[in-house]
């Protein structure tokens, strides 16, 4: 049995997250567990709020709330709404856990220990009506790099460059607007990546599994070349800088940067899921107990892809530990919203609580991987998603599942047909669904939401275009027998619909599989469409399941543009 660790971008803990962060990590990874879990494998699906960094203190002030009952608070809030989306992590961590304070520190101690963390004077940006100091995003001013108006202090947004505050053109004081500034130096602990560049490109180099995009991104920072990385910030939120386990001399007032300690919460989260009674985590993580045979595959959205293929292999690499690095790194690009970014502010989008407040979540499910933003910006439109809902799952999909059902109901008793040879009809589906399962299996695996997507929906519409063709209303009247055999067969066609839908809409595939009495979680089918049509016992009862898939109406897209914004 195959062992899978997977992990998506940590949501940052402000907030209930947009559709975007959704489609560009968790949803995509909840879709690959879920099918490599039915193929038999021991997946281990981790995630976790990141809860450190300048953004968790703004929004706890503007909350009134001090930043330990903000993260806590929204921390559940965030693992409600994703488990409502169905999301199957093992284990929804923190950043801000005792695991990983221990392990942040432990990786500062080891690097500095091999000579690759400094000690510097920086000179940052000072804000005198504020009284303190402004990392990252406590400052935002123009990208000196594409001139956007909005960049923070750590990263532009419009380009992707990472930054310094010191760097910016314009700079303002996000506490305050205050730009009564000035440059004062202060000390800080620096990763010293230029001595790890070659390194980090030749384990880039080894990576063929990552995506295009992922490996561009990686490309585009080493062949710019690589910086030395402040690690440390004035604030007071966040996991405490010590040297040999007492505090720093020094850094009293400083903590580790968030994206140091961020991505190490992918190991301090599966440290949380064993302290919890889920198992070794060493048999994940530490190469030297058994993790050698695991595949790890990261979900990202773009803009996290740096982070990943340079800062973290910095910590990892040069810790010269024994660590499991990821194998497969999937990369997204953005989902916007009619050509626009979300943003709560303004109204503009849908987030991920008020989604299923219109919709269940299957039906966004599907509409996100279907349209899946992996290998360009893609926007979202309300006249995409109601093709997606109404087209793909109310009138391919759902209309097959009612119609059968209700006509094996009302003509055999609701119970699965017996008796009856296939006849050529259902030797040319055979051949067909044998095929789609190939197509379907192979995109799954190769990571592909899109044509993965595609591929399910033209298994369903064969089901359909079987049905129009044996007609099982017409040979009923003549032939009994001959309907028996079709009926059965498109049973049989319900059954496998339930088991490879349901990594993108599990909702609705539970509820198909129970309507015909199969077990739940599924197995993953063979490619041999003439045994997995040939599943169901004569005999057993079905029932058709209520409305798998409501459509949507013209008047329902009125009030929704009107509560969340459309096209301008």
């Amino acid at each position: 049995m195959s062992r899978i660790l997977i992990t998506s971008a940590l949501p940052y803990i402000n907030g209930v997250k947009h559709l975007g962060n959704l489609a560009g990590s968790m949803l995509p990874a909840d879709v690959y567990a879920r099918f490599e879990r039915a193929r038999g494998a021991d997946v281990l699906y981790i995630c976790a709020t990141d809860e450190h960094g300048t953004p968790a203190e703004l929004a706890a002030a503007e909350a009134g709330q001090d930043v330990a009952t903000y993260c806590a608070i929204h921390h559940q809030a965030q693992h409600d709404v994703g488990r409502a989306f169905g999301l199957s992590w093992d284990w929804f961590g923190r950043s801000s856990s005792p695991q990983n304070h221990r392990l942040t520190q432990h990786f500062a101690q080891v690097l500095e220990d091999r000579g690759l963390i400094e000690e510097r004077v920086d000179k940052l940006v000072y804000s005198i009506d504020d009284k303190r100091f402004l990392p990252d995003r406590y400052i935002e001013g123009t990208c000196p790099v594409c001139g956007y108006e909005k960049a923070r202090g750590d990263q532009c947004d419009n380009c992707n460059s990472l930054l310094d505050p010191i760097d910016l053109i314009d700079p303002v004081s996000v506490i305050s607007g205050s730009r009564n500034l000035e440059v004062r130096d202060t000390r800080h602990l620096y990763v010293v990546q230029t001595k790890l560049a070659g390194v980090i490109r030749a384990w880039v180099d080894s990576k063929s599994d990552f995506s295009s995009l992922a490996r561009s991104i990686a490309y585009k920072h080493l062949d710019e070349g690589l910086i030395d990385r402040g690690i440390t910030r004035d604030l007071a939120w966040g996991i405490p800088v010590v040297r040999h386990g007492a505090p720093r001399p020094g850094f009293e007032t400083k903590v580790f940067y968030v994206w140091f300690d961020a991505p190490i919460e992918y190991i301090a989260a599966t440290q949380e899921w064993s302290d919890a009674g889920g198992g070794d985590w060493r048999r994940w993580w530490r190469t030297d107990a058994g993790a050698d045979d695991v595949r790890y595959v990261e979900f990202m959205g773009k803009d996290n892809v740096a982070f990943h293929t340079v800062s973290f292999p910095a910590t990892i690499l040069g810790s010269g530990e024994p660590w499991k690095t990821v194998d497969m790194l999937k990369a997204f690009n953005w989902l916007n919203w009619y050509g626009g970014k979300f943003s709560t502010s303004h109204k503009r989008g849908v987030f991920m609580d008020s989604a299923l407040d219109i919709l269940p979540p299957d039906c966004w499910r599907w509409y996100l991987t279907a349209n899946s933003p992996e290998h360009s910006d893609s926007a979202f439109t309300w006249e995409q998603l109601v093709a997606a809902v109404n087209r793909d799952l109310a009138d391919v999909l759902g209309n097959f599942v009612n119609r059968i059902m209700k006509f094996c109901e009302a003509k055999f008793d609701g119970v699965v047909p017996a008796g009856g040879a296939a006849g050529p009809l259902e030797e040319a589906l055979f051949a067909d669904v044998s095929a789609k399962l190939a197509e379907v299996t192979a995109q799954f695996e190769a990571i592909e939401m899109r044509k993965s997507a595609q591929a399910l929906r033209a298994l369903w519409v064969l089901g359909n275009e079987y049905l129009q063709v044996a007609a099982p209303w017409t040979a009923i009247k003549t032939d009994p027998e001959r309907a028996g055999v079709i009926v059965r067969t498109a049973l049989n066609l319900v059954a496998l619909y339930a088991r490879v839908s349901a990594p993108v809409i599990p909702f609705a595939a539970e509820a198909i599989a129970c309507g015909v009495g199969e077990a739940w979680p599924p197995v993953w089918p063979s490619l041999d469409a003439r045994a997995e049509l040939d599943r169901l016992p004569a005999g057993r009862k079905i029932a058709t399941p209520p409305v798998l898939f409501k459509k949507i109406e013209d008047a329902d897209v009125a009030v929704w543009s009107e509560r969340f914004g459309g096209a301008d």
